[in-house]
Parts: structure tokens; C-alpha cells; sequence
């Protein structure tokens, strides 16, 4: 397959995406291209028709969809406002929300139960808490360890940026910047090499392209045909730096295209032009067809990392971020993309289909914020881990003896 896009340009008078403010000459054309371009304000539309594998979908697995949608919104900003209000918090987050279709559509293509020999595996980036919820992971006890709490996922070993929970097959996130893709790529060589039909998924940002390992996982990917699926999160910005200093494509799938490796760009603000990509890329994957590359264009509502610039009680962060060592994001770029958001999207299409009313829809909201409330009140009641804790789990057997140093 050639390196293609789910979406072609439209009429200027039906093109009502934002326009990014960052670096003009780039952005202006490359910030939003070929996905945004070929969508409205409120409601997507691809190719005169939207989705071809959703529309098989059962009305109930569109709901779930739609339900971890809001999963994913409410958790990032119910911990944006402890962070913002509580001062007994200690957890902390690279925020995923505006993000939450891609994760959402990706793991609605994969395998998510059953033994570990048989589901298939996601490894995460620098925005875990998206990845984690939509591949199933125990939500109060992620909320638990995030706030490093002895009985969260990890024991509060791990916090955000190391979650982990192989009985949903989420591997973890990643603290550095692209170790997660030879490793993914790893997964992917052991489930051929016993001959599973298992699927290894890899999350990573626009920043991953500068790295060597986007490279190297790429092109043993493509040489082994590993049944490999790099989905890329293009939200514009790698920490506070347009991804256009680090990299010299619009669409970074023309990278991977180079590599031999059927490439597409998908809106990564509508969930079902997000699942029907990975469910083609998931299908040629089992049948033994190897990798695929998928860049999702995206935009993440809060800053790189924690909630400067936000407001507890509202979604988003604005204006000057302390934390920026490079430029910031005009506030009107990010009230432009916000104006296209994956909870809106979703739920106008799913009223379209008639699988849900609106009145529905927003009882189901109501039900997940509820939900998700209660998870953050059950891990604020349980134990932190102890100073003596970080003494543990150093070797296989035993802990560290406590001594003074110096």
C-alpha cells in the first residue's frame, strides 16, 4: 500500500479547522494537513462518508467508545483540578486530553482480554494516562498510583510516567523519549518468532521522529515484517518546540512511507476515522502482512507537562506556561482546536447514527464524571508508600539494607 491519507481536501467554504498561529510559513500549511482539512467544526466527514469498519461496529461497542472518551477527558482534568487545588496531592501528569480519540480508536482494534499469551500489547509515551484507560487498565488503582500510593498499579513505585499493566497488556509509559519502539518492535519479533497472531502497538509523539530509534524500530520492522503498529501522536508540539525544528516533513508518515511501510494520516480528532485505520493496520498485521505506520493530527489542550496556565473547574491551559524554555502556543490556536473536540465529535456522530439521543449522551457523561470522581476519593484514602519502600524491589530477592552515606 502507498503512503496515503484517510482525507482529501475540501471546498474552502466547508473547511472549518483552525488554523495554527506558530510559525506561519510551516504552519499554515503543514500544522493541520490532510486530516484537519477535510473536517468541520463539529462533526467529521471523510471521503463523502464517514467510516467504513465502525458502521459494523454494534451499537454497543460504539457507546463504550464513546464512554472511554470520557473516562479519558475526566480523569486529566479531575487531576488537573487536584493538582491546581489540593495541596496533600502529589501526583502529577503530562496531560492527554484533546488526544483522547487516538488512544480510544487504537485500542478499540485490539485484543484486550484474555491470557497474556493471546492479547495484544500497547507500549506508551510521555502521555500514559490516555493509553492506559483505553486499553482497560483498573482506573482507581491507576489514580492510586499516580498519587504514589502503596496499593496503586505498581505500588507507587512507578507514578505516571512508568504505569504498567500487563494483565490489560498496557507495558507502560516511557520516561525518555523513544526507547519504547525497539522494545515494542521486540514484542512484535517474539510473537512471530512462536507464531502468535499478536499485535504490538507503540504510542509516540511528533518529538519521536528526531530519535534513533523511530528509525532503527522502523527498519527492523519492515526487514523482519513484524507485526508492529507505531501510532504517532502529531499534536504539533514536542514539549514547547513546533515539531517543524526537529523535522523536515509535513506529514511525518512520509518517514515511515520511505521505510516501505503502508503509511496513513488520520483526523486524530474523530475516534472512528482513528478505529477504521488501526483495524486495517490490526487485520494486516494478524494475517502476516508486517508493519504499519498511522500519524494521527492531533492537539493536546494543556501544556507539555503539569497545569500551568490552567484554571481548576475549566478544560485547558492558556497563555504564558513559566515551564517554556523555547516559544509557548498562541491561545488562539488552542481555542481553535478545542472548537473541534473528540468528545463532541463522537457523541454528534453517534446522535447521527440514532445510537444515542442527546439526552443519553449526556446522562452517560454524568455517570463517567461520577465514576471517575469516585475513583480519585477511593486512592486519596489509601496508604503512601513508605520512605523504606525505595529499598525494595532493587535486586530480584530481598531489599537494599538501609545504611548512611557519606
Amino acid at each position: 500500500m502507498e503512503h496515503e491519507t484517510t482525507s482529501k481536501s475540501a471546498p474552502v467554504d466547508q473547511v472549518d479547522a483552525p488554523a495554527s498561529e506558530s510559525r506561519r510559513g510551516f504552519l499554515q500549511i503543514a500544522a493541520l494537513t490532510g486530516a484537519v482539512a477535510a473536517v468541520s467544526g463539529r462533526r467529521a466527514w471523510a471521503n463523502g462518508d464517514i467510516g467504513f469498519h465502525a458502521k459494523d461496529l454494534s451499537d454497543d461497542k460504539l457507546v463504550d467508545m464513546y464512554r472511554t472518551i470520557l473516562k479519558i477527558r475526566w480523569h486529566e482534568r479531575t487531576q488537573a483540578d487536584e493538582m491546581l487545588t489540593n495541596p496533600d496531592y502529589r501526583g502529577y501528569n503530562h496531560f492527554y486530553a484533546g488526544q483522547e480519540a487516538v488512544a480510544t480508536g487504537v485500542c478499540a482494534a485490539l485484543r484486550n482480554d484474555g491470557p497474556f499469551e493471546q492479547i495484544d500489547l500497547a507500549y506508551s509515551s510521555h502521555r500514559p494516562s490516555g493509553h492506559a484507560i483505553a486499553k482497560g487498565v483498573d482506573i482507581p488503582k491507576m489514580c492510586a498510583e499516580n498519587d504514589f500510593r502503596a496499593t496503586g498499579l505498581n505500588g507507587g513505585y512507578a507514578a505516571e510516567m512508568h504505569l504498567s499493566d500487563p494483565d490489560v497488556g498496557f507495558i507502560g509509559a516511557d520516561g525518555m523519549i523513544g526507547p519504547s519502539m525497539p522494545i515494542a518492535s521486540g514484542s512484535a519479533f517474539a510473537f512471530r518468532a512462536r507464531g502468535s497472531d499478536q499485535v504490538a502497538v507503540v504510542f509516540g509523539g511528533d518529538g519521536t521522529y528526531a530519535t534513533p530509534h523511530f528509525h532503527s524500530a522502523l527498519n527492523n520492522a519492515k526487514l523482519l515484517d513484524l507485526p508492529l503498529i507505531y501510532v504517532l501522536e502529531n499534536n504539533l508540539y514536542h514539549q514547547y518546540a513546533h515539531y517543524s525544528y526537529s523535522c523536515p516533513h509535513r506529514d511525518i508518515a512520509d518517514a515511515a512511507a520511505a521505510y516501505g511501510i503502508p503509511s496513513r494520516v488520520v483526523d486524530g480528532q474523530d475516534v472512528l476515522q482513528v478505529y477504521n485505520a488501526a483495524k486495517d493496520a490490526v487485520d494486516r498485521a494478524r494475517a502476516g502482512g508486517g508493519p504499519s505506520f498511522i500519524e494521527a493530527k492531533t492537539y493536546r489542550y494543556y501544556n507539555h507537562w503539569g497545569a500551568p496556565g490552567a484554571t481548576a473547574g475549566e478544560l485547558g491551559a492558556f497563555g504564558y506556561d513559566p515551564l517554556a524554555i523555547t516559544s509557548f502556543r498562541p491561545e488562539r490556536e488552542v481555542r481553535a482546536w478545542m472548537q473541534r473536540d473528540p468528545v463532541d465529535i463522537c457523541r454528534n456522530t453517534l446522535v447521527d447514527w440514532d445510537v444515542l439521543d442527546e439526552t443519553r449522551a449526556a446522562e452517560i457523561e454524568t455517570e463517567v464524571k461520577a465514576e471517575i470522581e469516585a475513583a480519585f476519593a477511593w486512592a486519596s484514602e489509601q496508604p503512601l508508600c513508605t520512605p523504606e519502600d525505595g529499598l525494595k524491589n532493587v535486586f530480584a530477592d530481598g531489599a537494599v539494607p538501609a545504611r548512611q552515606f557519606g
